[in-house]
């Protein structure tokens, strides 16, 4: 049986960026463990995030964006980002780089299901799906998907669907992505958009995505996106699907635990990088597998900080319960956010990175009465879920990060 000083579990998103970052903080001496039944290749999935230029993962980007649209009921409404810029990342080269990086680092590869991680304080041991031991590790890092420490009080999914449509002809503005379009449909509990990410003036990402705690039928999704083309105007005879991207991310207050025992950390979804009000995982699963490698660089634990500040989740669990309890419209939140807010101030909020003081500008953006309503009940919900905790939940399917508003 191997030893080795770390094992990454799971090769999807989490899992490669993490092995491209040690990759890139040059950790040759470790012995490394990749553990995953399926070595990941080709598209599968698309993320998208905003950022400043020039990262580590500009040479990976199928597009780029410095202006978007949100259109809500109330108008249209063009933003300028920059400094910032949107950007489009597909997993084809992300499991290329990690794939060279795996190779760089002298990693070994176990093409094998884990079951448990067994940490009783020395090396972890890493198990099959059997029971057999695979491997001990002295750290071990797991981004599969993990059902949170305990329920939450509100539990939405965020779901959807995107066809790759190519045209004959110029029918894309390649200068300008559709970040939100609430012209849809909505349902009669949660939210609905639609949202083009353009790679070319012929070839670009239409998607329907709602936020609410089902998801729909195949049916349902295709006549959805149907509605979403001629709502702008797409002749959909005219256009080849390409590809179809499916999926569903957890939007919930409930905590996931970033460390379940002590040498064993999650990362992805599993570790708390997914934004509960949004959906959103790249960018924070991209910060936590920098801060692993920074860590172990400087012979630390390889523990990542919280993907988001503690009154960010505080607010997401706010805002979800009035989405729940329908004391707020999606349409109308997400209006008066981006009405009453500098494009970049938003941003950076659902990435987590605004100070506290533009967090009371946020906050004031939205609607008083219904949100007091809402702090109030999450108040009492807190208090109720401490005197009775509840059985933790099943697990939940974690499906590709959506292109545009999430990743995982």
């Amino acid at each position: 049986m191997d030893n080795v000083d770390l094992a990454v579990v799971g090769g999807g998103g989490a899992g490669s960026l993490v092995l491209a970052a040690l990759d890139r903080h040059d950790l040759r001496g470790l012995r490394i463990a990749v553990v995953d039944p399926v070595r990941k290749r080709g598209q599968d999935r698309t993320w998208a995030f905003w950022g400043t230029p020039g990262t580590d993962l500009e040479p990976m980007l199928s597009a780029s964006w410095r202006q978007v649209e949100v259109t809500t009921p109330a108008g249209r409404r063009r933003l300028d980002l920059a400094p910032l810029r949107y950007a489009m990342l597909r997993s084809a080269p992300v499991y290329e780089r990690a794939a060279e990086a795996e190779r760089r680092l002298g990693a070994t590869r176990v093409d094998a299901a884990v079951g448990a991680l067994d940490d009783d304080g020395g090396p972890v041991t890493v198990r099959d799906a059997d029971g057999a031991a695979l491997l001990q590790a002295r750290w071990v890092l797991d981004s599969r998907p993990r059902p949170p420490r305990r329920a939450g009080r509100t539990s939405w999914l965020q779901h959807f669907r995107g066809w790759w449509l190519e045209s004959p002809g110029p029918v894309f503005d390649p200068g300008r992505a559709v970040l939100m379009d609430f012209r849809t449909p909505q349902p009669a509990r949660g939210v609905s958009f639609g949202y083009v990410l353009p790679v070319s003036d012929r070839y670009a990402l239409v998607e329907y995505t709602e936020f609410s705690p089902r998801r729909l039928t195949d049916a349902g999704y295709d006549t959805a996106l149907r509605g979403y083309a001629d709502l702008l105007g797409l002749d959909l005879t005219a256009l080849r699907v390409r590809e179809v991207e499916d999926g569903v991310i957890p939007m919930t207050d409930a905590p996931f635990e970033g460390r379940p025992s002590p040498r064993v950390v999650r990362l992805g979804t599993a570790g708390g990088a997914t934004r509960p009000s949004t959906g959103f995982t790249f960018s924070a699963m991209h910060r936590q597998a920098d801060d692993v490698a920074r860590a172990l660089a400087a012979g630390r634990a390889p523990v990542p900080r919280p993907a988001y500040p503690r009154r960010h989740l505080w607010m997401d669990a706010v805002a979800l319960r009035a989405l729940d309890r329908g004391a707020v419209g999606g349409p109308e939140f997400f209006d008066r956010l981006f009405d009453r807010n500098p494009a970049q101030r938003v941003l950076r909020f659902l990435d987590g990175a605004t100070t506290p003081a533009e967090d009371l500008a946020v906050m004031r953006s939205s609607p008083l009465l219904p949100m007091t309503s809402a702090v109030v009940g999450d108040a009492v919900g807190r208090l109720r879920a401490r005197l009775r905790p509840g059985p933790a939940p099943a697990p939940v399917g974690v499906a590709p990060d959506r292109a545009g508003q999430a990743g995982s």
